[in-house]
């Protein structure tokens, strides 16, 4: 009887015709959209921090978007609550006026203060081993701006700008690290450095400088970060991020005991918009009996203030719409129903795809599943930039192999060849994975994604097209087979459980 089930399961496994295969290649390949699609994800939208204004505006003109694709059920759909509200920065200017005039490529904290218009002050490096080293600056930081001290120091670095994965690498991906799991609890960290944070804000809160310099990023281009804040709370002191070579010159120069002095006119605006919303739109299943059954596709559509968010998550928004308009395209009929998420709120801790699930598959509150749980076919994710796609983590899910082993024939020709049985994190699938449930990020070529993400620069100029052409074309090819099968990868045994 087990060798039965055995063989019936493999069995399951449908490979979709060729014809179709060179349909869809020929589709992407040959009248893509990506670029028009790139351009407008980035260049027409703008920034898109979570719940700002931006956000707001980026939302509308994707659903008009998705509705001229001719998608169906193109909505807008509410997520999760969001206490931190919305903040757009309105103006930024920000240079060193002492010992000499340099202006500065910056970028304020998100959710931080403005400065009361254009302001000028001496600079006060904020230097402490301990709490008890705080004491000196105690009344001497009011009207002053604020530079903390370099978290890190900039070295040479010989690795290439971009690279892509080696054969060697993606053959030890393919190996299970299973054996090797640690489960050990992990550490609570640094008691003393977190009471050294805590006391520092505290400081900072009560002598209100005019402003707080930090350092992050290279190559002279600022990183995109955010304060703790939440609406009503008082306007937080406001906090610009330098790269490091900008702030460690004043840093530097203080300590050669230099008198340096600043002049910034920083304007941020704060909007009481308490919600995450996700994007959805879908090619509607056909199968009476399955219709009803999910094969959902998705990227965040959020992204960090400095850029357009190219890399970091227009990348993956560009590859699932154009999957899906790939397949709208060929006019096919699938089973099982293929939906479009474009999520909100991932930089800030996978707020849509998480509302998602908990409005949709698993109320946790009532440890039970609801009934969208047992109708999720399958997940796939993309969020790890531009790169083309060489497979699939797996997420220690043994009853997946057979399901991409049989789908993934007609994509081997473009490099898609890598299962891994690792668990990744840090992105949406994991509000799925955690639940169970089938889903997947794909593993990607780094490209410069590193280099790049959660800093100004990430904007169009990262967005590698012919890459994102191949991913939309397996992503076409995967989402239509799943929903073509006679059945679908498995939920892993001893779930669901409450992940919470």
């Amino acid at each position: 009887m087990a060798t039965v089930g055995i063989c019936s399961m493999l069995q399951a496994q449908i490979s979709q015709p060729a014809e179709l295969a060179y349909k869809v290649k020929n589709e992407a390949f040959n009248q893509s959209q990506v670029d028009s699609i790139a351009r407008f994800m980035t260049d027409n939208l703008g920034p898109r921090l979570a719940a700002s204004k931006m956000k707001l505006r980026a939302e509308e003109k994707v659903v008009d978007k998705l509705k001229a694709l001719g998608f169906d059920n193109v909505r807008v759909e509410f997520a999760s609550d969001f206490k931190k509200g919305g903040w757009d920065n309105e103006k930024n200017y920000v240079a060193m006026t002492a010992p000499y005039y340099c202006s500065f490529a910056a970028n304020p904290k998100a959710w931080s203060g403005s400065t009361d218009g254009l302001v000028k002050a001496q600079c006060i490096l904020l230097e402490a081993n301990d709490t008890t080293d705080l004491a000196k600056y105690k009344g001497k930081l009011g009207g002053k701006i604020v530079l903390m001290p370099p978290t890190r120091e900039y070295e040479l670095s010989f690795r290439p700008m971009a690279k892509r994965y080696t054969d060697e690498e993606l053959a030890e991906m393919s190996k299970d690290t299973r054996p090797n799991n640690s489960w050990g609890r992990r550490g609570a960290g640094n008691p003393a450095a977190k009471a050294l944070r805590n006391a520092i804000d505290s400081l900072i809160k009560l002598e209100a400088p005019l402003a707080v310099i930090v350092g992050d990023g290279t190559f002279n281009i600022p990183g995109s970060r955010g304060v703790n804040y939440k609406v009503g709370d008082a306007e937080p002191v406001p906090e610009i991020v330098l790269p490091l070579e900008d702030h460690g010159r004043m840093v530097r120069l203080i300590k050669s005991g230099e008198n340096v002095e600043m002049e910034l006119d920083v304007q941020n605006t704060f909007t009481d918009n308490q919600k995450i919303n996700n994007i959805i739109a879908e090619i509607p299943g056909t199968d009476p009996k399955l219709k009803n059954e999910v094969v959902l596709i998705g990227a965040h559509l959020d992204s960090w203030h400095g850029g357009t968010g190219g890399a970091d998550n227009a990348s993956g928004c560009i590859t699932m719409i154009e999957a899906m308009r790939i397949l709208k395209s060929l006019g096919v009929k699938p089973r099982r129903t293929i939906r479009l998420a474009l999520w909100g709120g991932e930089e800030q801790g996978l707020y849509g795809s998480k509302g998602y699930a908990r409005n949709n598959l698993f109320n946790s509150d009532e440890n039970k599943k609801l009934p969208g749980y047992d109708d999720f076919a399958l997940y796939l994710n993309m969020d790890f930039g531009s790169g083309k796609f060489k497979g699939v983590y797996l997420e220690e899910n043994d009853m997946a192999y057979p399901y991409f082993e049989a789908w993934k024939q007609p994509l081997v020709s473009l490099g898609f060849d890598t299962f891994s049985p690792r668990k990744v994190g840090s992105t949406d699938h994991v509000s799925f994975s955690r639940l169970g449930l089938p889903a997947y990020q794909f593993i990607q070529d780094p490209l410069d994604y590193f280099r790049a993400y959660h800093t100004t620069m990430d904007t169009y100029e990262r967005l590698s097209l012919n890459d994102l052409k191949v991913n939309a074309a397996i992503v076409a090819w995967l989402a239509y087979s799943a929903a073509m099968d006679n059945t679908h990868i498995p939920v892993k045994p001893g779930f669901p459980k409450n992940p919470d």
